[in-house]
């Protein structure tokens, strides 16, 4: 994940982290997160510019996508992955101290942003079989229907959208 290499990558399914899981203690993770940071469907939430805040993201995200808007677990899952993507960029890239997440929904579509405080363009790089970073916006680019950046007077918006199928 851009930005994140070495933090928090995915494991093997375990016995042991299987046992561990629990829609109860997901549903209270999910809650406690909502009730820390706030709703990205309300408003901006604002997360600290550390690689640990993406795990923040990613669990925000996937309350709402799977709780909020009752969408399918693939569409969670490709969300989650790439509001992954787009933070690690901004943590990684912009030296920025917080970044702000924003989800929206109307009618066929869901909309994430990522915004940070730099100027700078995000690059859709050439990818190869064997790279092991740079993937980010390769991922962007696949698994979204649409995506782009907003410059704003100080900063940006990097944003997706993905269509909403109906279960």
């Amino acid at each position: 994940m851009a930005g994140l290499e070495g933090i928090e990558q995915p494991r093997g399914h375990s016995r042991a982290a299987a046992a561990r899981w629990s829609p109860a203690v997901e549903d209270d993770t999910a809650a406690k997160a909502l009730e820390l940071f706030g709703n990205p469907t309300e408003a901006e939430v604002s997360l600290p510019s550390r690689p640990e805040s993406a795990a923040t993201a990613r669990r925000l995200t996937q309350t709402v996508v799977l709780r909020q808007w009752a969408l399918s677990p693939r569409m969670a899952e490709d969300a989650v992955l790439l509001v992954s993507e787009l933070v690690g960029n901004a943590v990684r890239h912009t030296g920025a101290r917080v970044f702000g997440l924003r989800m929206r929904r109307r009618r066929g579509w869901i909309r994430i942003e990522v915004r940070d405080p730099s100027r700078g363009l995000p690059c859709l790089m050439p990818v190869q079989e064997m790279d092991v970073s740079g993937r980010g916006l390769f991922l962007v680019d696949k698994l979204a229907d649409r995506w782009g950046v907003d410059l704003l007077p100080r900063g940006k918006t990097t944003w997706f959208e993905m269509r909403v199928t109906e279960r």
